[in-house]
């Protein structure tokens, strides 16, 4: 299977979209939130470093960040294909997650970019429900994503919450950063010969129309 980046602007079902790939065809869904979380707590050098940076709100080191990339696509859970969700975010990551696939000596694969009306993210996002436990996404205005009992995860009866951020201004505020920082990667990626552009309204119809995607890359 090709590897996969998935860009987007939030609630526009990143989340969604990885947690189908993964379950159809096995695909390893790679958040850089978690690899810098599993990192910050094994204990090493370099975990104190990325708690000191979080802890005062400022971002890990460039080199950090991108030394725990290689390491996770290195592992052998990712050879038969990844999802990378949230990275890279800007042009400098890209060019740097260049390099490292051709140390690597691995392919690029597909870059998916997911469109939407500026008005759905907004019902998206305040709509979102994140279980505490695994940290899986629902959202109670869609029935697709809906949890079967209010309030708790399907998979580890986990509690669900809402982000203290997922608030119109704070929206607003995430979108025009997105647009300002990572939607230059939108050309980056369409220079290569590697973008698609899928719309994302209907979960049903964004699957159908990356699996065929998928499907003629493997072809």
């Amino acid at each position: 299977m090709k590897n996969v980046i998935l860009l987007a602007v939030q609630g526009a079902g990143k989340g969604s979209l990885a947690q189908v790939l993964k379950s159809k065809y096995g695909y390893v869904n790679i958040s850089m939130g978690e690899v810098l979380r599993n990192a910050r707590n094994d204990g090493s050098k370099r975990a104190e470093i990325i708690a000191e940076y979080q802890d005062k709100g400022m971002l890990v080191p460039f080199e950090i960040t991108m030394e725990l990339m290689k390491e996770r696509i290195s592992q052998p859970d990712c050879e038969n294909g990844y999802i990378l969700d949230g990275f890279p975010r800007d042009l400098a990551q890209a060019e740097a997650y260049d390099k490292i696939l051709n140390d690597l000596q691995k392919d690029i694969g597909v870059v998916i970019h997911l469109t939407i009306p500026e008005e759905l993210i907004y019902e998206r996002i305040s709509g979102r429900r994140t279980c505490r436990n695994c940290g899986k996404v629902y959202n109670i205005y869609s029935e697709k994503f809906m949890p079967k009992e209010e309030g708790i995860c399907d998979d580890c009866h986990g509690e669900l919450y809402q982000r203290s951020d997922d608030t119109e201004e704070a929206i607003q505020k995430r979108v025009e950063t997105y647009f300002r920082v990572t939607a230059p990667l939108i050309d980056y990626y369409k220079e290569k010969g590697v973008l698609h552009e899928v719309p994302s309204i209907d979960i049903d119809e964004t699957v159908e129309a990356v699996e065929k995607i998928l499907g003629d890359q493997n072809d």
